[in-house]
């Protein structure tokens, strides 16, 4: 696996795994900085790391997929 493979801005799952990233970075700045009940910190937390780990198998997906597929 080569690192170099995560970019491919040509293939739409290299704009999810971004789409995922930015959304889990943006959820866990709300739970820095947003007064949440617990209910509410457990639900943002919960989604941001979902967000995360579906970011990290896109990453693991691309790095693996051969050379010419989509």
């Amino acid at each position: 696996m080569r690192l170099s493979r995560l970019f491919q801005p040509r293939n739409p799952l290299f704009w999810l795994m971004i789409a995922f990233n930015l959304l889990s970075s943006v959820l866990a700045w709300v739970l820095r900085t947003w007064p949440l009940t617990t209910a509410a910190s457990l639900v943002v937390g919960l989604f941001a790391l979902a967000n995360a780990l579906a970011g990290i198998v896109l990453a693991l997906r691309l790095m693996r997929m051969p050379d010419g597929e989509s």
